[in-house]
């Protein structure tokens, strides 16, 4: 584990009980901190202990309020770099803007593009993600970033089931890389929906099916869910073509509101989410399964102060 004396795990306002996990799987006590909201909305951060000469990572999420949490990020950054910091890393379980990731319309800005150019002004040495919407939002950082997956932990969650004929599925192309992934993970085929999402509505339309889904158990796999509507829409297009238990598994599970009546009454028996984000706009559904990723980030914090591989942790 990294030595108590050169080591500082600071633990932002987003995820503070993934943040108090990852620390007892290190063995580590958290450092002092304060995160203070005044009256017309100023956020104030402290470090209450010394972190000169340490190694410090912040555990922080860009969930909602997404603005805030990333302003509060950003000072962490400069309050450590001022304090002495020997290097900082932004342990950040989910990058909310990464779904900004691509000029794809006129007149818009590359969100995600833009955090990164703030990060690194304000001084950030390194980055420990998980799931980024786009892998290729890495190449926006001029800094190290390793990026995690959940895929391991959710595949073990189902592995453990005795449910037979699985197909996993992807709601659309561009997570099919990953949905294959995961069908290796779990020795099963993997079908591919196709999407169409005309606006910014968050509602997709699910026309197509690539693969064999009658008769089969289908897990429907994704990054992030937001209002369900994708999956929903995904499981519905299975049943009419044969499918019979249909469940999901998503890293992010950011659900809005409105999101669990949805699911309620929805034909997914079954959602499977990890812990990397904690606000919740409404009470979880009996539905909804939440698996921790508190020891895989605690391994990848040991590795890099180790200087190993982090890549080493999960399958490629």
């Amino acid at each position: 584990m990294p030595p108590k004396n050169n080591t500082s795990i600071i633990i932002g306002s987003a995820c503070p009980s993934l943040g108090l996990s990852i620390c007892r799987h290190l063995g580590l006590e958290p450092t002092k901190s304060e995160v203070l909201t005044f009256s017309e909305g100023n956020t104030f951060v402290r470090a209450l202990e010394s972190v000169r000469g340490k190694d410090c990572y912040i555990i922080q999420g860009v969930c909602f309020p997404v603005d805030k949490n990333f302003m509060e990020l950003m000072f962490w950054v400069d309050a450590l770099k001022l304090a002495s910091a020997a290097k900082v890393t932004a342990v950040i379980p989910f990058f909310s803007y990464a779904k900004g990731d691509k000029k794809d319309e006129p007149r818009v800005s590359i969100r995600a593009r833009v955090c990164a150019d703030a990060l690194e002004a304000a001084g950030i040495d390194r980055v420990l993600t998980m799931d980024l919407h786009s892998p290729q939002i890495q190449g926006f950082f001029r800094k190290p970033v390793d990026h995690l997956n959940a895929r391991g932990v959710l595949a073990d969650f189902f592995r453990k089931r005795d449910v037979k004929d699985w197909v996993v599925a992807s709601a659309d192309v561009g997570y099919g890389k990953n949905a294959f992934k995961f069908g290796q993970e779990l020795g099963c085929p993997v079908v591919i929906g196709n999407k169409i999402r005309k606006d910014h509505s968050e509602s997709a339309q699910i026309w197509n099916i690539v693969g064999d889904v009658k008769d089969k158990n289908m897990l429907i796999v994704d990054d992030i869910i937001f209002t369900g509507g994708s999956l929903i829409a995904m499981a519905q297009a299975a049943r009419a073509q044969g499918a019979k238990k249909i469940s999901a598994a998503v890293t992010h599970g950011v659900l809005t509101a409105g999101a669990m009546s949805k699911f309620d009454s929805s034909i997914i028996e079954e959602l499977v989410i990890t812990d990397t984000v904690e606000y919740r706009f409404e009470t979880l559904s009996p539905k909804v399964k939440v698996v921790s990723v508190a020891p895989l980030f605690a391994e990848a914090i040991r590795h890099i102060h180790d200087n190993e591989s982090v890549s080493a942790l999960f399958p490629n």
